[in-house]
């Protein structure tokens, strides 16, 4: 007997220009109430191929996503990627070391916009 009970799909519907870079991206879940695209700018999907024991992973942003904004992301997804890592493995080193190298490379990252002008 199958252990799946129901199932749900993310979408993602990527318009691209002429050179094929993102410009209006959006995303559902079939399993969301509204059952509406949604505007993003930007995906970041790590996936772990079973098969080939690897990870395959999405980076798509629009043109119009600012650095700052790529910079919120990048900070707010290697947290959030520590947290679920966490949480799955017990690991009670991960947290404590990746927030503190995060700290230490947002503020890097902020000294060098600065200096940029």
């Amino acid at each position: 007997m199958s252990r799946v009970k129901t199932q749900s799909e993310v979408r993602f519907k990527i318009g691209l220009d002429e050179r094929n870079i993102p410009v209006d991206m959006k995303w559902m879940a079939t399993d969301n109430k509204n059952n509406e695209l949604r505007d993003c700018k930007s995906v970041m999907i790590s996936i772990w191929d079973a098969t080939q024991k690897q990870t395959m992973k999405i980076d798509l942003w629009t043109d119009d996503f600012t650095t700052d904004e790529m910079h919120s992301h990048y900070f707010q997804t290697l947290l959030t990627m520590t947290e679920s890592y966490v949480k799955a493995t017990g690991n009670p080193y991960a947290m404590e070391m990746v927030k503190k190298c995060a700290e230490e490379l947002a503020k890097k990252t902020s000294d060098w916009e600065q200096s940029k002008g």
